[in-house]
């Protein structure tokens, strides 16, 4: 007997934003938009981050060009983000910012 006490090996438990990744993100792409607002709600800051990693001004056709290589629905995305509080709107350029 080795004396290790730890239970065999198993798997770890995936958290409720890699659930929601998992399902809807394969291969760098989003395979579609979820309809429940609270996945949605947390695959948003995993799109932000992808999407637009520095903290800097975006003007509304350099957010839909990065949106767009995630998604064809880029006016959906910019618009969650928005009204998520991900991302801000002031005269067409966006910019990153905490949640609500």
């Amino acid at each position: 007997m080795s004396g290790d006490s730890r239970p065999p090996s198993v798997a770890p438990r995936l958290t409720a934003e890699e659930k929601v990744v998992r399902a809807f993100i394969r291969k760098d792409r989003l395979v579609s938009i979820p309809a429940k607002p609270s996945k949605r709600q947390l695959l948003l800051p995993v799109i932000l981050d992808l999407c637009f990693p520095e903290d800097q001004p975006y003007d509304e056709d350099e957010v839909n060009s990065r949106l767009s290589r995630l998604h064809p629905d880029v006016a959906a995305l910019r618009r969650y983000l928005v009204d998520g509080g991900w991302m801000t709107r002031d005269g067409g350029v966006y910019r990153r910012t905490s949640p609500m």
